[in-house]
């Protein structure tokens, strides 16, 4: 039992007084959709999905008001005193290996991995379609990930490498992931 951890309450307003930016909230709920989903679907105890919701949720929460020092700022010195356990903080530093150093090695790191980028790109995406994710098909999506112009600042590299992470083929990720987002009506 996680008696000392925040709950999804506490979590929700820490993103609110660290983010203002309406894309990037929605960015963060969206990967603790993602993982939160991901979490059940690999039959987590109620203790482990909340930790996996958690570590999506706040994973960018430091990028808004301290981009240089992402994610360093929010697991040194943000989420410690509040009571986030260790294995979020390692999740949300193994979400950037490139700026903290630590790879995605635990199950909880490299779902963060896999889900966030994919997350980003699905959203670009919707954005581009009528119907958002009602109607969207695998085939789209493929087809605009070869697209180096669109969502260019979205690492290729990084949306399969998380694919392999969870060992999912890239199409069943995609999937997954447009099915949690129809689910929660982004």
């Amino acid at each position: 039992m996680i008696s000392s951890m925040p709950n999804r309450e506490h979590s929700l307003n820490l993103l609110s007084e660290y983010i203002d930016a309406e894309s990037l909230q929605q960015h963060c709920m969206m990967v603790a959709d993602a993982m939160e989903a991901y979490a059940r679907k690999n039959s987590k105890s109620d203790d482990e999905v909340l930790k996996w919701w958690t570590a999506g949720l706040l994973h960018d929460l430091d990028w808004e008001k301290y981009p240089d020092e992402h994610p360093n700022r929010a697991v040194n010195h943000i989420l410690p005193p509040l009571g986030y356990p260790t294995d979020i903080l390692t999740a949300i530093k193994a979400h950037a290996p490139e700026r903290t150093g630590i790879e995605p090695e635990k199950e909880m790191d490299r779902y963060l991995f896999a889900c966030d980028e994919l997350s980003g790109f699905l959203n670009a995406v919707s954005l581009m379609r009528p119907n958002g994710f009602s109607d969207m098909k695998v085939k789209s999506v493929t087809k605009k990930l070869k697209d180096k112009r669109f969502a260019a600042n979205v690492p290729r590299e990084d949306i399969e490498k998380g694919a392999e992470y969870i060992k999912t083929e890239i199409h069943l990720h995609i999937q997954f992931l447009i099915d949690v987002f129809k689910k929660n009506n982004y």
